[in-house]
């Protein structure tokens, strides 16, 4: 049966237990600058003399409107003065870039040209990818494993209000599953990536069932959900695992674009940048694998996405 490996550069240099498009530049549109602009307008198109009609088609705003859209507007400057302030706090060079909402509209989801199984389609099988099709310019962070356990690496999340999804394994968080519980309930997607963190395509369809449904019961157990998204270890798989996974109730096995160490970045596609809707990886380390602490990959990470105009959003808004 046809394996699919990830042979891009040395997947886990300095990991420790792992073997190892561009777009215009420019800000994300902010919502909080679109309502500002909008009361802007508002106020500026007011006059206190008598006889000044509105344009043909104009909607004249009530008094109830307009204090509405102040208020909203209001506070949209806070919470922006407030995600500036805790940039500064967490030595981010700038604020990060405000994500556009969730689509109504998810995308469609498929497979990537050549990261297929046999019968991909005839069977339904969950789809492999590395970036979800999206013009906005937003890329999606997500953790894998479950080594380190940072307290100060969930305080920066949270107050810099980043959004980032996580792929657990249960040997590694089995130790102080607590903390991955505090994560979930500041609003991380916590998801599967099996027991043991094996190398999927040397196991029988039944050893790679159990791996994923078992981690699929822990995940219940311990966070209280059975997640829908898995990530085969190493971005390793084929299609045993894919059976595997839909049969555990899994529906999307995304794995990754780049990749984001605490002193590098590494990249799929040649051009070595970013595109709109790429899955970035790294994972759950400190300094004994790492030059650094995961505040320090955090900082490294937020340069250059908000550097070249991009937003980080929730993967699952897309899902």
């Amino acid at each position: 049966m046809r394996p699919v490996r990830q042979n891009y550069k040395n997947r886990a240099k300095g990991m420790g237990l792992r073997p190892g498009r561009a777009g215009l530049r420019g800000g994300v549109a902010s919502r909080g600058a679109v309502a500002v602009l909008a009361l802007a307008a508002l106020v500026s198109g007011c006059s206190d003399g008598e006889g000044v009609r509105p344009a043909p088609g104009q909607q004249v705003l009530k008094a109830p409107q307009a204090r509405a859209l102040y208020s909203y507007a209001a506070k949209l400057r806070l919470a922006q003065a407030r995600r500036a302030a805790a940039a500064k706090r967490w030595g981010l060079a700038r604020t990060p870039l405000t994500a556009p909402p969730a689509p109504a509209r998810k995308p469609v989801i498929r497979a990537r040209d050549g990261f297929e199984v046999d019968e991909q389609e005839e069977l339904d099988l969950p789809p492999v990818f590395t970036t979800i099709p999206t013009k906005n310019k937003v890329v999606f962070l997500t953790i894998d494993d479950g080594e380190e356990k940072d307290p100060k690496f969930l305080r920066m999340m949270s107050d810099l209000k980043i959004p980032y999804t996580a792929f657990l394994s249960n040997y590694l968080v089995k130790d102080d599953y607590p903390y991955f519980r505090k994560m979930r309930d500041r609003g991380v997607t916590l998801n599967n990536h099996t027991l043991h963190h094996l190398y999927l395509p040397g196991l029988s369809y039944a050893e790679q069932r159990h791996e994923i449904c078992g981690m699929q019961s822990v995940m219940k157990k311990q966070f209280g959900k059975r997640p829908t998204v898995f990530r085969p270890p190493y971005g390793n798989y084929n299609q045993d695992t894919l059976r595997a996974a839909k049969s555990c109730g899994i529906k999307y096995a995304p794995i990754w674009d780049e990749e984001v160490f605490v002193d590098h970045w590494e990249y799929r596609e040649d051009d070595q940048d970013l595109h709109p809707g790429d899955i970035v990886l790294t994972h759950f380390r400190g300094r004994n694998d790492w030059k650094g602490a995961m505040p320090d990959m955090v900082r490294r990470f937020m340069k250059k996405v908000t550097d070249e105009g991009y937003a980080v959003a929730r993967l699952e808004d897309y899902l």
